[in-house]
């Protein structure tokens, strides 16, 4: 059995769990195509932070709503590699999103990378159509950009 609920990202398994999914991007991805919203940016009030704990309450992945009004982007995604294969960050997405619909989200939106098989999979299971850059972003041969309607 999988809990999701909203938690503070600062703690220490978490923190541990948000630098392995920096270190997988900074191995995929130069400095400048990796996008990570820092501890501080995931603390903030428009920010619905996401943690998967097993029955033990041991975390296994995270994910991260950043609510921009009428949409929202999704940021922070990640599971541990014990977690993969139980549909993990599957279960994560879809309570994002039932978060981001909660209030009044029409879209969300994300960026991710080319290279990042499991995650472009996993995004297109689920709906998300390819889109142009959007806010906060340049064009990038390294990114892809993504929505899904959900309003």
């Amino acid at each position: 059995m999988i809990r999701i609920a909203i938690e503070d990202p600062d703690q220490p398994e978490i923190r541990a769990m948000l630098a392995a999914g920096e270190a997988n991007s900074a191995s995929l991805y130069p400095a400048e195509s990796n996008h990570h919203l820092p501890l501080d940016a995931l603390r903030a009030p428009d920010v619905l932070f996401h943690v998967a704990r097993d029955a033990e309450g041991i975390a296994l992945g995270t994910g991260a709503v950043v609510l921009k009004g009428d949409w929202a982007e999704v940021k922070r995604m990640w599971t541990t590699p014990a977690a993969r294969g139980r549909r993990v960050a599957a279960q994560v997405l879809a309570a994002l999103e039932a978060a981001a619909q909660a209030r009044d989200v029409q879209v969300l939106r994300l960026e991710t990378g080319v290279n990042s098989h499991a995650a472009l999979a996993l995004y297109a299971r689920a709906g998300f159509s390819a889109i142009d850059p959007f806010e906060g972003y340049a064009p990038d041969p390294l990114s892809v950009f993504l929505e899904k309607r959900i309003g």
